[in-house]
């Protein structure tokens, strides 16, 4: 066995995963009424995308591999997350968390076009929380909601 491939099976491998840190992703669709790109959270494979659509699957994904859901790329602390008053009284959050300089972008983007939060119904007044870490919350069958919710601590 030559050494190099010796070198290539042993090397640490991190697991890819699709749509985030790839090259497909390193331009984010446009937002076809608006014209602004569309957060990493916003975009389907099929190439849906649009800041009134939020993929539960990419939420769940932002969760998991800790990803931003704006950009795509790996969290680091602190953590921030973007969503309404009712939200941030409530210490639970649809939009999966985000780096600091993301949140100010889509928050600019947001109060900028007068649209609601990407899995919203309404448009208000959008307000930023950081932390150092989140708890996912997935809804259960006897959850009238049935988004994920973060759990800023």
């Amino acid at each position: 066995m030559r050494l190099s491939s010796l070198g290539e099976l042993l090397a640490p491998r991190r697991p890819r995963v699709e749509g985030a840190n790839s090259s497909s992703w390193s331009t984010p669709p446009p937002d076809p009424e608006l014209g602004v790109p569309v957060p990493f959270a916003c975009a389907y494979d099929d190439g849906r995308a649009s800041l009134a659509l939020l993929n539960k699957a990419r939420v769940t994904q932002c969760a998991l591999s800790r990803i931003c859901g704006v950009c795509g790329r790996g969290l680091d602390r602190p953590v921030a997350f973007v969503g309404t008053a009712v939200e941030e009284g409530r210490n639970a959050f649809h939009f999966p968390p985000l780096h600091a300089a993301c949140a100010a972008s889509l928050v600019a983007v947001v109060r900028q076009h007068d649209v609601p939060l990407p899995g919203q119904a309404e448009a208000t007044d959008p307000v930023v929380v950081t932390c150092s870490g989140f708890e996912f919350v997935r809804p259960t069958a006897a959850d009238l909601d049935r988004r994920p919710v973060f759990t800023p601590y």
